[in-house]
């Protein structure tokens, strides 16, 4: 069995299961967030009872993070409806955007986006927080009410987005049927060359395969290669696998995972016992595609899907915006490299910086090069960055959403993961996925440029 056939198998109490079967699976963790928790919640309570208790409390996990930072009243009252249901329930892993758990939440619009307008608890982009906040264990079945939530595939496991009727039902029961997807292997060899990031490995694959090329099927990450990955650049690539069309991303067990995972779970409290699966020596895919890391370039997805693949060096593509955030793209190492190019120097277009956790953010603020933070690096650079970590402008939003594009006609070249047309706003606008190695040096330049121009300058 595959890696994702072996996770099911454990999870449906079966010695053996294929590509194909219908299943009853136990789920591990369920997460919802903001945009579609009121609506799982409401299923959950007509379909239950409105006083009906959830199948297990510690394994409910809610993160507000999509509209938070608005003055748009119902999407706060989003945020009240989600507090109102942890407190009801006593759920313990609530992320509050505040710490009144009587409270409501009311963003000020007067003193703005830049500035932090969030309490202790709150968590920031659900798929960087769940890791962080120790709620990602090897070998078990995580279902979050997003399609990105196959990020936590980098942690050996099995982790897919469902809607809010299927999460609703297992809110009440704990269980899902499943169908076994079947698994396309993406070996990968070599290693990275300078410039050249994870978010290149995971465009290159959806660019060979096309944006439905694995429509509902487990995009398994293994060989040599994958072993120098870190767990960033792991999440990087198991979070895009939904715009292939996957049902999952997944990656092998080994000590990185561990050394992750042991450490997060022991800061946090939560579970910190688990088992990682391992694939059998006869495992059989639907078909298998070798990467040499040490052969990619940097390389663009381009309007209008995740699939129309350019390498930066072959475009002369006319920029107006840049962005770098979201959970793909707004982990610490995903600053740096971006900062290490624009250390010293000064953009040229209107760019943005939204980190993903406030953890993300204290990092940024209290590493130094020199006598310079990395976070004051980027603003001395020309960059606005956001203390309200979250999703922002990677899904439009609200329009007074920090970084959305509320004008017709603008190019965006981004970090995140989604470009269909008005992902990030105005549906006229066009969205060019990259590295942000890639963002950073185009952000100097006002074109899609390749980093490597500016790398070890």
């Amino acid at each position: 069995m595959t890696l994702t056939e072996k996770l099911l198998a454990r999870a449906s109490g079966k010695a053996s299961v294929q590509a194909g079967d219908n299943i009853w699976v136990n789920a591990d963790v369920l997460m919802t967030h903001d945009v579609c928790g009121p609506g799982t919640i409401g299923v959950f309570k007509r379909e239950f009872g409105k006083t009906a208790k959830v199948w297990d409390k510690q394994k409910i996990v809610i993160i507000p993070d999509h509209y938070i930072f608005t003055a748009d009243s119902k999407s706060n009252r989003n945020v009240d409806i989600l507090r109102d249901f942890a407190n009801e329930q006593g759920l313990p892993y609530f992320y509050d955007v505040i710490d009144d758990p009587k409270g409501h939440w009311v963003f000020d619009a007067v003193k703005g986006n830049m500035k932090k307008q969030y309490g202790s608890r709150y968590a920031g982009v659900c798929h960087a927080a769940l890791p962080a906040k120790g709620h990602t264990r090897p070998g078990e079945v995580l279902f979050g009410t997003d399609s990105h939530t196959c990020m936590a595939g980098a942690f050996n496991q099995f982790a897919t987005g469902i809607g809010n009727t299927d999460a609703g039902f297992v809110m009440g029961t704990g269980k899902l049927l499943i169908k076994v997807p079947e698994t396309m292997r993406f070996r990968l060899e070599g290693k990275l060359q300078p410039g050249v990031m994870a978010k290149d490995i995971i465009l290159h694959c959806i660019g060979e395969i096309g944006f439905d090329g694995a429509t509902y099927r487990a995009m398994q990450f293994d060989g040599e290669g994958a072993k120098t990955l870190s767990m960033d650049d792991r999440m990087t690539i198991a979070n895009m696998a939904i715009e292939a069309g996957g049902k999952n991303g997944i990656f092998e067990f080994d000590s990185r995972t561990a050394e992750y995972v042991d450490a997060r779970v022991k800061l946090n409290g939560t579970k910190a016992n688990y088992t990682p699966v391992e694939a059998d020596k006869n495992q059989k895919f639907v078909s298998e595609l070798i990467v040499d890391l040490s052969q990619l370039e940097p390389t663009v997805a381009c309007h209008p899907d995740p699939g129309q693949r350019k390498k930066a060096k072959e475009m002369n593509q006319k920029l107006d915006r840049a962005y770098v955030g979201s959970c793909t793209g707004g982990k610490t190492s995903d600053f740096i490299e971006f900062a290490r190019i624009l250390r010293g120097k000064k953009v040229v277009i209107d760019t943005f910086g939204v980190p993903a956790t406030p953890e993300i953010i204290r990092d940024l603020q209290t590493t130094y090069w020199g006598n310079e933070t990395i976070w004051d690096v980027m603003v001395n650079a020309g960059v606005q960055m956001t203390e309200n970590a979250g999703c922002a402008a990677c899904l439009g939003g609200p329009v007074d959403t920090f970084g959305r594009i509320n004008k017709s006609g603008i190019n965006c070249i981004s970090a995140t993961n989604r470009n269909f047309p008005g992902r990030m706003g105005d549906k006229e606008s066009k969205v060019f996925l990259a590295s942000p190695a890639t963002v950073a040096a185009s952000a100097l330049t006002g074109k899609v440029t390749d980093p490597r121009e500016f790398v070890g300058k």
